[in-house]
C-alpha cells in the first residue's frame, strides 16, 4: 500500500535496514519495556475478578465499588499528564525505572489494606504508574525503533496490555473457583502482579536511553553509542545527522513543549486531535467491559461463576487481534484501520443492543448470544483500534512536544474512561443494557466522522518527516488527499 510520504527526502535518504544483530536488540528492549503494559494491563483486569470478593470482605457500597474500581483510572490521568512531562526532564528510561517502583509499594497498600482508605491509596498509586506507563513506554518504543517497523515494535506494548488484561481473567477465574472460600481471597488476586514489577525495574537497569532524548539535552554521542546497538552503522550515522538536524533547527526557533504548542496553530490543532483520538478509543466503552465483563455477563444471564469463566473469551481474542494488528501495524495505514475498526464496533454495539431486546431475560439463548457480540466488539476493537490508537499517538507529536502531547492526549482519554468506570454500574442500572450499548453506538457513528475528516496519516514515515509535516501543517495536505482517494 502505497504512502505518499515513502518517497520524501528525509526517509529516502537514510540507508536501508539490512539483517543484523541489532534486531535482536530491539526486541530484547520491546519485551523488557513491555512488562509496563503487562502491569498496566493487570492492574486494570484484576478488579473485574476481585471486586465481588472485596466487596463482601470490606463491605462496599455500590458506591465505594465504583470509587475502588475508578480511583486507579482518575489517578492514570494525572500519571499520564505527569509521567509525559517527567520524561521529557529526566529521559524515558529513568522514568520507567521510577514506574516500576510505583507499582510495586500500591501493591504492597492493595494487598495488604485493612479497609477503603488505605485500598484507595494503593489504587491510585497503581493508577499513577498505569498512566505514566501508558504515555512513556510507547514513546520510547517509538524512538528506538527504525520508521520502517515502528508500529510493530510500539503496538507490542498494547499487545502486552491486553495480555495483562487475560492473565488477572485466567488468574482471577483459578484463584476465584479454587480457593474462593479462602477469606481475602481478592488480595492474592491483586499480589500477583508484583512479579513483572519486579521484571520491569532489573530489566530497564540494563535498557539504554531514548536517542532522540539524548539528542535534545545535547548528549550526542551517547545517542550515537544507543543508535549503533539498534541500527546498522551506516543508518546509525545517517539517522543522527537527522535528529540533530531538526533538534537545532527547534533551539534555533525556540521550540519548546507547551509555548511552542500555543503559539503555533498546527501544533494546537494536533494537539486537539490527539486529544479526539484518545477520547474516541475509551468512548467505544471497551474498558467498561474489561473492568466490568463480569457484572455485563451476569446482566445478560449468567450465573457468578460461570460468568467469571465466561469473562476469560473476551481476554483470549482481544490478545489474537493484538497480534493480528501487529501483523498489521506496518502494512495498513493508520486511517483506515480506524476506520474498519468503529465501523465494526459501532455496529456490535447496534447488535448487543438489539439482541438485548429481542432476547428478555431468561431466554436460555439470551447469555450466550451477548457473550458472542461482546467477543465480537472487543475483537473488532483490539484488532483495528487499540495497538493503532497508542502507536498513533507515540508517533504523531514532534520531539519537543512528544511527552506533553502525548501526555495530555492520553489524560483526556484516562478522564473519559474513569468517567464511564465510575458512571457504568448506574448506566447499566438505570438504562441497561440495551440503552447503554445503543448510547455507544450514537457515540461511534460521531467518531467515525471525525476520524475521516481530522485525523492525519502517520504510516511509513521517520518521526522527523512527521515533525516537519505537523509543525507545517502540509500533513493536511496529505490527508485530504488520501481522504478523497478513500472516498472513491
Amino acid at each position: 500500500m502505497a504512502d505518499s510520504h515513502s518517497s520524501s527526502p528525509a526517509t529516502s535518504s537514510l540507508p536501508p535496514l539490512v539483517a543484523g544483530a541489532y534486531r535482536k536488540r530491539i526486541g530484547l528492549i520491546s519485551v523488557v519495556a513491555c512488562f509496563g503494559g503487562l502491569l498496566f494491563g493487570y492492574d486494570t483486569g484484576v478488579i473485574n475478578g476481585a471486586l465481588r470478593p472485596m466487596t463482601e470482605e470490606l463491605g462496599l457500597t455500590p458506591f465505594t465499588e465504583g470509587v475502588v474500581t475508578s480511583s486507579l483510572v482518575f489517578a492514570a490521568a494525572f500519571g499520564a499528564l505527569i509521567g509525559g512531562r517527567v520524561s521529557d526532564g529526566i529521559g524515558r528510561r529513568s522514568t520507567i525505572l521510577i514506574l516500576a517502583i510505583l507499582f510495586f509499594v500500591g501493591t504492597l497498600f492493595v494487598v495488604f489494606t485493612p479497609g477503603v482508605g488505605i485500598l484507595v491509596v494503593g489504587r491510585v498509586m497503581l493508577g499513577l504508574a498505569v498512566g505514566g506507563a501508558s504515555t512513556v513506554v510507547p514513546v520510547f518504543l517509538a524512538e528506538l525503533a527504525p520508521y520502517e517497523i515502528r508500529g510493530s515494535i510500539t503496538g507490542r506494548n498494547e499487545v502486552a496490555i491486553v495480555i495483562g488484561q487475560l492473565s488477572a481473567f485466567v488468574i482471577n477465574a483459578i484463584i476465584g473457583n479454587v480457593f474462593g472460600h479462602v477469606d481475602g481471597v481478592w488480595r492474592i488476586m491483586f499480589a500477583i502482579c508484583a512479579i513483572p514489577a519486579v521484571c520491569l525495574f532489573f530489566g530497564m537497569l540494563r535498557m539504554p536511553e531514548s536517542p532522540r532524548w539524548l539528542v535534545e539535552k545535547g548528549r550526542h554521542e551517547e545517542a550515537l553509542a544507543v543508535l549503533k546497538t539498534v541500527r546498522p552503522e551506516d543508518r546509525a550515522i545517517a539517522e543522527l545527522g537527522e535528529v540533530e538536524q531538526v533538534a537545532e533547527e527547534e533551539q534555533e526557533e525556540k521550540k519548546v513543549g507547551l509555548g511552542a504548542i500555543l503559539t503555533n496553530k498546527w501544533l494546537f490543532r494536533i494537539l486537539l486531535v490527539g486529544i479526539g483520538v484518545s477520547m474516541m478509543q475509551q468512548l467505544t466503552g471497551i474498558n467498561s467491559i474489561m473492568y466490568y465483563g463480569q457484572v455485563v455477563l451476569i446482566e445478560s444471564g449468567f450465573e457468578a461463576n460461570a460468568a467469571l469463566i465466561a469473562n476469560i473469551a473476551p481476554g483470549v481474542v482481544a490478545v489474537l487481534g493484538g497480534f493480528i494488528a501487529l501483523y498489521m501495524m506496518d502494512r495498513v495505514d493508520r486511517r483506515k484501520t480506524f476506520t474498519i475498526g468503529l465501523t465494526l464496533t459501532t455496529t456490535c454495539h447496534l447488535l448487543i443492543g438489539v439482541a438485548s431486546m429481542l432476547l428478555p431475560v431468561g431466554n436460555p439463548a439470551r447469555p450466550f448470544v451477548l457473550l458472542l457480540l461482546v467477543v465480537a466488539f472487543v475483537m473488532s476493537m483490539q484488532t483495528f483500534l487499540n495497538v493503532a490508537v497508542w502507536v498513533w499517538l507515540a508517533e504523531i507529536f514532534p520531539l519537543h512536544m512528544r511527552g506533553v502531547g502525548i501526555g495530555v492526549s492520553v489524560f483526556f482519554g484516562w478522564m473519559t474512561n474513569a468517567t464511564l468506570a465510575l458512571y457504568f454500574p448506574s448506566l447499566i442500572d438505570g438504562i441497561g443494557i440495551t440503552g447503554v450499548f445503543f448510547l455507544f453506538a450514537g457515540v461511534g457513528v460521531l467518531a467515525l466522522l471525525f476520524v475521516i475528516t481530522q485525523v492525519p496519516e502517520t504510516r511509513g514515515v521517520s518521526l522527523e518527516t512527521l515533525e516537519e509535516d505537523v509543525s507545517t501543517g502540509a500533513i493536511y495536505a496529505v490527508k485530504k488527499r488520501k481522504a478523497r482517494r478513500f472516498l472513491r
